[in-house]
């Protein structure tokens, strides 16, 4: 019933070659005193630009699963604000997929649809409101087979918040791979930590992973080691976490965030997403500046996301 269960090969794929990603995503090195002044090269992998949107992340997350789904309903999670549920209503519309958003928060059912979530619907997404609490216990079996009669989609392909399942986590290997050659360090912002954990399994022996949490609480290395489990039946890689940049929370952007991202996009010419991109850049340039990275580094940054 649930999308990780489902192996690859078992159904058809659609043809996602129709939606033309952009891969390998461009990899452009910039000059930064921030950097140089340490020895350390920048290099900014642009995974915002594979395609306009389904974007970053969410096209490597996304396009196993897709393939997984094989033309049924897709159901998946998100909160009011939710990248993952308008890239996952996006595709739908795209490929021509019923798709079904279960968004937490039963008191936002009673009021006007926000720009993300109006997207979500105008892009054909059923949504379907829950309460927080229940939303806590989704995945638990009795939990999700109720959400799934309550919205007439017990056949429905199911993928969890923030894409992250074995399948995703596999297809994000392919952004180490991409990068093995190019760095020896490459650094991103986390959320659920699926991307990292496949980033980290793809990059070739002596490159290193580096996550920026963007929430608070210190919880994301059990859920990657889990995740990786999951999808490689063990750990992968050389990865590690650094939980200072998370600026208070998910959706928190204090003004010397909003400072340093209008600073690095006009040094760059390059749109920053504040949420996520924002902070690991953030963290990165902090790091340069404690010295974390020996002389001669190549530190690659990937950018998930646009405004």
């Amino acid at each position: 019933m649930t999308g990780p269960d489902i192996p690859e090969a078992a159904t058809p794929d659609p043809d996602l070659g129709v939606l033309r990603p952009r891969l390998p995503s461009p990899l452009r090195e910039v000059v930064d005193e921030r950097f140089a002044r340490h020895g350390v090269r920048l290099l900014l992998k642009r995974d915002d630009l594979i395609h306009p949107e389904l974007i970053g992340n969410k096209w490597r997350k996304l396009a196993p699963n897709l393939r997984a789904a094989a033309g049924r309903t897709v159901l998946t999670f998100g909160g009011a604000y939710s990248n993952h549920l308008r890239a996952t209503a996006a595709a739908g519309r795209l490929l021509g997929l019923p798709t079904v958003g279960v968004v937490r928060g039963q008191e936002l059912a009673d009021r006007p649809l926000n720009p993300s979530l109006a997207r979500c619907a105008a892009d054909g997404m059923r949504l379907h409101f829950i309460d927080r609490s229940t939303y806590r216990r989704k995945s638990e079996p009795e939990t999700l087979a109720a959400l799934l009669r309550s919205t007439a989609c017990e056949d429905a392909y199911v993928i969890p918040e923030g894409g992250s399942n074995a399948l995703a986590v596999r297809g994000c290997t392919a952004l180490g791979e991409e990068l093995g050659e190019h760095a020896d360090v490459v650094a991103l912002a986390c959320g659920t930590g699926g991307t990292l954990a496949g980033l980290a399994g793809g990059l070739p022996p002596g490159g290193r992973a580096l996550g920026i949490p963007v929430l608070r609480g210190g919880f994301l290395s059990a859920g990657i080691r889990a995740l990786q489990e999951e999808a490689f039946g063990g750990p992968r890689g050389d990865w590690s976490l650094d939980d200072r940049f998370h600026f208070g929370g998910y959706a928190r952007t204090p003004p010397e965030l909003d400072a340093f991202a209008d600073d690095f996009e006009q040094r760059h010419d390059l749109p920053v997403e504040r949420l996520y991109v924002a902070k690991s850049l953030y963290g990165l340039v902090t790091l340069a500046a404690e010295g974390a990275f020996t002389r001669g580094t190549t530190v690659a940054a990937v950018i998930t996301g646009r405004p």
